[in-house]
């Protein structure tokens, strides 16, 4: 029985590569392609795929949300991050809700394909470079969507009054806010909260 792979990812160059590659395998099938996280998890609830290749940044919805969904409506369906980027948060983050893998992009053939068989038999692959960043660059806890507004506002240099007048709330209350915003990643100032945020891409900016 052939091992059913249901690919994710907002390149189409990278889905038709990735579908080329694996049809030459006897005992691997694609029965999907998904141009973003949504779309990821419609066509994965029909074709019930046993693996789904997941890029991270895609549209609609991403690829650690796409992961949580599946894991919860389809946990038959083994996830796999296949990232560009080893930005360790949302790759950290993908394993939490339920991803097995995470594989770089630059990953050659010879090792991708034994990889997605290890996958499929049960094992969780990541691989050597991710482990490393994830070991030497701890991801910060996921923010809460206040607390993804407030940093937003923070990287496009808004002040507290203007936060608070952005989000209808109390300036007192943006001072709490950014207070704990700031000791839940790390950032002693607003300055390091904002260098943080664009090195771990916390937001999309």
């Amino acid at each position: 029985m052939k091992i059913k792979i249901l690919i994710a990812d907002d390149h189409a160059i990278v889905r038709y590569g990735l579908a080329s590659l694996i049809a030459t395998q006897d005992d691997m099938e694609v029965v999907g392609q998904a141009r973003n996280g949504k779309e990821a998890v419609d066509l994965a609830l029909k074709a019930n795929p046993d693996i789904v290749i997941m890029d991270l940044s895609m549209p609609k919805m991403d690829g650690v949300e796409a992961t949580s969904v599946l894991h919860d409506r389809l946990p038959s369906a083994r996830v796999v991050i296949l990232t560009s980027f080893v930005a360790s948060d949302g790759i950290a983050h993908a394993l939490d809700r339920g991803a097995v893998g995470a594989i770089m992009k630059t990953t050659d053939d010879s090792a991708l394909l034994p990889a997605l068989r290890k996958i499929a038999a049960g094992e969780r692959v990541i691989s050597p470079d991710i482990r490393r960043q994830l070991a030497a660059n701890p991801p910060v806890p996921e923010l809460s969507p206040r607390q993804r507004d407030i940093l937003e506002a923070i990287v496009r240099g808004l002040t507290n009054r203007d936060i608070a007048s952005q989000l209808g709330i109390r300036k007192d209350g943006v001072e709490k806010h950014v207070k704990a915003l700031l000791a839940k990643i790390g950032a002693a100032n607003r300055t390091e909260a904002v260098a943080i945020a664009l090195r771990k891409q916390l937001l999309k900016v």
